[in-house]
């Protein structure tokens, strides 16, 4: 019986390996433009040297418009496990074309990858051949081994709360307390989860999870080799499969208990970096397509700052990226993505900014499998900056960076920061506005303090000088560009109690004004026990104790953690804060009278946050960023219809109070300390409300 052209040839898609049950036949597709020759090797389980099996396409059989591919039954495979590629072409650098016949190179939609012994990093930045060194493309016949039982995808809207963290550096201490087996890892995570659920975590952001070059020394992550497979090395078990269920059976655990996943993904760059990089995939099979080049095409474009800057305007690599969310939303059931340095997908093929209708963008947001999933970019690269209203993502989430530098700015005490504070707080309208040519949410702003670039909280008022030396590369003299200030006191040798005491009031502060202000809420994990890094601003490479999250420093600053905790339940009890819309009409703004003092020299304000059109208690807020006492007169009501929730200038567990514990003010007049945040509220049925 005849069979179909295709049975013979294979078709263009769907891209990568496919398994066809019904002819028992493995399908191969790749991508290369600019290709004249393409050979796929098949490997066996032992031998990642020497191929069992090579298939030179033939471009008119094995050819359809610029994607190569061929069929191969089963009995054709030779017990083949693994798979990569070589492509031939132009070796002409000067025309952007950086083929080379020698390199054994990966398929960028391979569904798993595997380092052989001999791999090596080195060899696939010099010349000649990387048989046995490179790494190759997982041959996957079924890849439905884990059962998801009834997964249900959770949805948080005023109480979203989402915790940046880091899934290596999380548990891999043994303080801990997880599994040592299990210590950085998915399923390390898993075990937290306790942990979590007490604090008040609804969503969890983790740093790049998608497989990195093991040689490449980025701790961090945000140097992908491929885009579809999960990192081995946060994973428990060994194999591809073990990996994949563990990250599912991670995700299907926070689900159960209603937090959602996030992931920071990287879709900007690769791992292969500049010309002097090493050739492992992308460059090897079509550079010129792949890549965005110098006018000199030799060169590539840094707008990453990394070395290389992907053409996220083509045709095929949007596809590329598009396959990749839907993968990870589909397959591995994550909630939404956190776009790194995402103004690179509004560069057009020549590198200029594309604001009007940038393709990747659109189709990110129409993808059916991405409907319902969160979209969050950080909305800028080394050249732009284009959060809020500049960035043609309507509907997407954005890390505020301005809000993170405001509030840094007016906690440390700078002049002139309180017209910019009350911005801040009541949503960042001028960034994100909600005029009839825009509406947009205050919720879009992903408001945040700290995260993983820059200091985190304890070192933010710890450290005016930048303390890198263990980075090996980076600078470390001047001043930290994230407005630090160290309360009196550099680092903590030695450091006075009265200056810890400010710097434990300083986190009070940070952590109360983020989670007043309407906004979407983000932390960073340890902030909330006041983890330090020894004022490393830039940890991307150190996998030590450096980045580590100590646990002992949970115990050690237990009244940190629980007033985190209050601060959070504070806010899921209060849906008033995080609205849909701005505060408007139901917001008062005040002074330590009855108006607030919008001067230079002014460091202080106050607001009222009226609840009812929320059926939701009143607020009332009083924020001293003065470096000395001051007295605010409460403007609103009779002290007795005021509960004090909060006082950051009390030490803990003076400084917040359960719910249903509050004393009520025996005074209208109120002493703020200096540096100080005060907050009462008033219960929807208290004594004397109308």
């Amino acid at each position: 019986m005849k069979k179909d052209w295709y049975a013979i040839e294979g078709t263009p898609g769907p891209q990568g390996v496919a398994w066809i049950e019904e002819e028992n036949a493995f399908n191969f597709a790749l991508y290369s433009e600019n290709a004249t020759g393409v050979t796929l090797l098949l490997y066996g389980e032992r031998d990642p040297v020497h191929p069992v099996r090579e298939l030179k396409f033939d471009y008119l059989r094995n050819r359809s418009g610029r994607i190569w591919h061929c069929r191969i039954s089963a009995a054709g495979m030779n017990n083949a496990v693994y798979y990569a590629y070589k492509v031939e072409g132009p070796i002409d650098p000067a025309r952007g074309h950086r083929f080379d016949p020698d390199k054994i190179l990966l398929d960028p939609y391979a569904r798993g990858v595997f380092f052989p012994p001999g791999f090596s990093r080195e060899a696939a930045r010099r010349p000649g051949s990387t048989a046995g060194k490179a790494p190759l493309g997982v041959i996957i016949k079924d890849d439905s081994t884990f059962g998801w039982t009834d997964d249900k995808k959770p949805w948080h809207t005023s109480d979203k709360i989402i915790y940046e963290l880091h899934v290596r550096g999380y548990t891999m201490r043994p303080n801990s307390g997880v599994t040592p087996g299990r210590r950085g890892t998915y399923a390390g995570l898993v075990e937290k989860i306790p942990y979590l659920k007490e604090l008040g975590v609804t969503v969890v952001e983790l740093q790049p999870v998608f497989q990195s070059d093991p040689q490449e020394g980025s701790y961090w992550g945000y140097m992908p080799l491929n885009f579809f497979t999960p990192h081995q090395g946060y994973a428990d078990g060994e194999g591809r499969h073990d990996t994949v269920n563990e990250f599912k059976a991670m995700v299907e655990a926070f689900h159960r208990v209603d937090i959602e996943v996030v992931l920071d993904v990287v879709y900007n760059h690769t791992t292969e970096g500049d010309q002097d990089g090493p050739t492992y995939s992308f460059r090897g099979i079509d550079n010129a397509a792949y890549y965005l080049l110098q006018e000199d095409k030799r060169f590539y474009r840094n707008d990453t700052g990394v070395g290389n800057v992907l053409e996220c305007a083509h045709p095929y690599v949007r596809m590329v990226i598009t396959d990749s969310l839907s993968f990870w939303a589909r397959e591995m059931h994550v909630d939404g993505f956190r776009f790194d340095l995402a103004s690179i997908f509004t560069r057009d093929s020549e590198g200029k900014i594309n604001l009007q209708d940038p393709p990747i963008i659109t189709e990110i947001r129409v993808h059916p499998d991405l409907i319902d999933v969160e979209l969050i970019a950080e909305a800028w690269d080394l050249s732009t900056y284009q959060l809020g209203k500049s960035f043609p993502g309507l509907f997407w989430h954005q890390w505020n960076g301005q809000f993170r530098d405001d509030v840094r700015s007016f906690v440390r005490g700078d002049a002139g920061k309180v017209a910019t504070l009350m911005t801040r707080m009541y949503g960042s309208n001028d960034l994100f506005p909600d005029d009839m040519d825009n509406v947009f949410r205050p919720y879009q702003s992903i408001n945040f303090v700290t995260a993983h670039d820059g200091f985190c909280l304890y070192d933010l008022v710890s450290y005016n000088i930048k303390h890198n030396e263990a980075n090996g590369n980076d600078n470390t003299d001047g001043t930290d560009h994230n407005l630090s200030w160290n309360c009196g006191w550099e680092g903590d040798d030695g450091v006075p109690d009265e200056v810890m005491d400010l710097r434990r009031r300083q986190v009070r502060n940070f952590c109360a004004i983020l989670f007043l202000s309407n906004g979407t809420p983000m932390m960073r994990a340890g902030d909330e026990f006041m983890n330090t890094q020894k004022g490393n601003n830039n940890p991307y490479n150190q996998d030590n104790g450096i980045s580590w999250l100590d646990w002992d420093l949970l115990k050690k600053n237990h009244d940190i953690f629980r007033f985190f905790k209050l601060m959070i339940a504070f806010r899921k009890d209060h849906p008033s804060l995080g609205r849909g819309r701005f505060w408007r009409e139901d917001v008062k703004w005040y002074g330590v009278g009855e108006k607030p003092d919008l001067s230079f020299n002014s460091r202080s304000v106050a607001f009222c946050l009226h609840g009812s059109s929320e059926e939701d208690d009143d607020i009332y807020v009083m924020i001293n960023g003065y470096k000395e006492d001051l007295k605010f007169t409460v403007q609103e009501g009779a002290a007795c219809q005021w509960l004090k929730v909060a006082d950051t200038g009390l030490p803990g567990p003076l400084d917040i109070s359960d719910r249903g514990e509050e004393e009520n003010l025996e005074d209208l007049e109120y002493n703020v300390s200096a540096r100080s945040v005060v907050i009462l509220r008033r219960p929807m049925a208290g004594p004397g409300r109308a």
